[in-house]
């Protein structure tokens, strides 16, 4: 039984940082594609960064390139995602993913299994 375990959420004031995790488990995760999503308030959850598990490759959002960094902990099965410079427009339910297939990173139709969520909220 695959599991994602989000955690690092809360409240910050604009132009701070929080690290993200997404602790999984249930089967080895090294042919995977982890990816990060996120729903702000009203909207549709939107795409924000991807790592590939197997050889570090990682796609970022236009509206979080040079703020975001993904990453992943082989050793622990966790990835992370640490945001600086946050604004109060990052205010979002962040969910992490996995994408089983060796293709893709944006769409979420790839991604197979998903995390319940934590909660960012970004004050101005």
């Amino acid at each position: 039984q695959v599991q994602l375990v989000e955690s690092g959420g809360g409240l910050v004031q604009a132009g701070g940082s929080l690290r993200l995790s997404c602790a999984a488990s249930g089967r080895t995760f090294s042919s995977y594609t982890m990816g990060w999503f996120r729903q702000a308030p009203g909207k549709g959850r939107e795409f924000v960064a991807a790592i590939r598990w197997y050889d570090g490759y990682t796609d970022y959002a236009d509206s979080v390139k040079g703020r975001f960094t993904v990453s992943r902990d082989n050793a622990k099965n966790t990835a992370y995602l640490q945001m600086n410079s946050l604004k109060p427009e990052d205010t979002a339910i962040y969910t992490c993913a996995a994408n089983p297939k060796r293709i893709g990173t944006m769409m979420m139709t790839l991604y197979d299994y998903w995390g319940q969520g934590t909660q960012v909220t970004v004050s101005s």
